[in-house]
């Protein structure tokens, strides 16, 4: 019978957050939706290759081969995406940044687009949940607040001046910058800009891995157009059926314009090439999180210069409680890392807290609607000492090349031409 653990609740969080706990921990075990000794597809990096190492753990005399299933960045997407997913869905209200292109297109006619200077594919809104450096985002640096460039705003100006002793500007503008780390490096400062660690880390590893041999397989053609009928492909992506025996420039096998079946993949020398590894087997996956409150009493929140114990308790209570709900609501939202890496875990999450060293660590239990409540309880205290908390996003336009050298919607446009050119290989 599973044990059943207390509720976190915001007086609990709270009175961990003013004291001496180290961090909050989840560690859970997964295993693949198809069960055991079932086949998943880590992420590839340079050289297609796996990220595989040797680790110590717990209960092995040696080191044990694992593979990384999904990085500390990944799983901080994952959760950015979780908060962003509870804004949409009303359940949270904060601090956004958004950038929207909607005005730019586009109309639907691929061919007037590119006549007329649209954008050929939607960009909608991109908000600071969205964007890789948060922020201090080169989307948010080279878009408008107002009319006038956003770190030359009042508000974006305000970005040169938060530190460790000042982080209230970065709770008021963009407060997940605080939990998941930001560095404006290309900000007016350059390296001296500043930065900010994360307070929350999260990764999942496969134990114990075995890497799988070359990858086969076959994509059928039900209409079973052969290679040997040749075509001629034209510089628009058009085509016509070559005579027989012709040769030149443009001349190709159907699989060129994604016709015919296709055999996958060619047969390499070496276990680096492209496509070469066929996912792997595993005892079993483990998500490791940890929220740091070491990380969160480092900050301080001052306002109009005078600084408060109360007002940085209550900020730092409200960035722990955002923590603990975007990694409670990526976890709800299930663990489906991409095509055939779909993990299903064996138990409930549990989050234990890290309060004296040598104590047995107290356990609680988290689900997404009590992380939710948490949250938005945490952040009504906040409001009672007068901290800033936006709720209405912050909306921003992209910058067009009129009045300012940068042209952001024009690097957009050109970018989604270059697209239109390129075509991906089919699997």
């Amino acid at each position: 019978m599973t044990e059943t653990r207390p509720v976190l609740e915001l007086e609990r969080l709270r009175e961990a957050v003013k004291g001496s706990a180290a961090a909050f921990r989840c560690r859970r075990r997964l295993q693949s939706a198809g069960g055991e000794g079932d086949k998943v597809f880590p992420p590839t990096f340079a050289g297609a290759v796996y990220a595989i190492e040797q680790r110590r753990v717990p209960g092995r005399e040696g080191p044990v081969t694992c593979v990384l299933l999904d990085s500390v960045q990944s799983q901080a997407n994952r959760m950015e995406l979780a908060l962003q997913e509870a804004i949409d869905a009303e359940q949270i209200t904060m601090p956004l940044l958004v950038v929207d292109f909607s005005e730019h297109g586009p109309t639907g006619d691929i061919e007037d687009d590119k006549e007329t200077g649209k954008l050929i594919d939607a960009v909608g809104k991109v908000t600071s949940l969205q964007v890789p450096h948060r922020l201090a985002d080169a989307i948010l640096r080279d878009s408008d607040l107002d009319g006038v460039a956003f770190r030359k705003s009042d508000k974006g100006r305000a970005l040169n001046q938060v530190s460790l002793a000042n982080a209230t500007p970065l709770f008021e503008l963009c407060p997940t910058a605080l939990v998941f780390g930001m560095w404006d490096s290309t900000g007016p400062k350059g390296g001296l800009g500043p930065k900010f660690e994360r307070a929350i880390v999260s990764e999942i590893v496969g134990v114990g891995a075995e890497v799988g041999d070359l990858r086969r397989g076959v994509r059928r053609d039900p209409l079973e157009i052969r290679a040997a009928v040749k075509v001629l492909k034209a510089a628009d992506k058009s085509w016509t059926v070559a005579e027989p025996k012709a040769k030149g420039a443009g001349i190709d096998a159907p699989s060129g314009v994604n016709h015919s079946s296709i055999i996958f993949p060619e047969q390499r020398e070496k276990k680096t090439d492209k496509n070469t590894y066929d996912g792997v087997t595993m005892e079993y996956a483990e998500q490791t999180t940890t929220l740091s409150l070491i990380c969160l009493r480092r900050l301080r929140f001052p306002l109009n210069g005078a600084p408060s114990a109360d007002k940085d308790a209550a900020a730092r209570t409200v960035l722990a409680a955002l923590g603990l709900a975007a990694a409670t609501l990526a976890f709800e939202s299930g663990v489906g890392l991409r095509s055939r890496c779909l993990l299903w875990p064996d138990g409930p999450m549990e989050w234990e807290l890290l309060e004296r060293p040598g104590a047995t660590p107290a356990r609680f239990s988290l689900t997404g609607d009590a992380a939710i409540k948490l949250l938005n309880d945490a952040i009504a205290s906040a409001e009672a000492v007068k901290l800033p908390w936006t709720k209405n996003p912050i909306v921003l336009k992209p910058s067009t090349g009129k009045g300012r050298p940068e042209n952001l919607v024009e690097l957009v446009r050109l970018s989604q031409l270059e697209a239109t050119k390129e075509s991906g290989e089919t699997t």
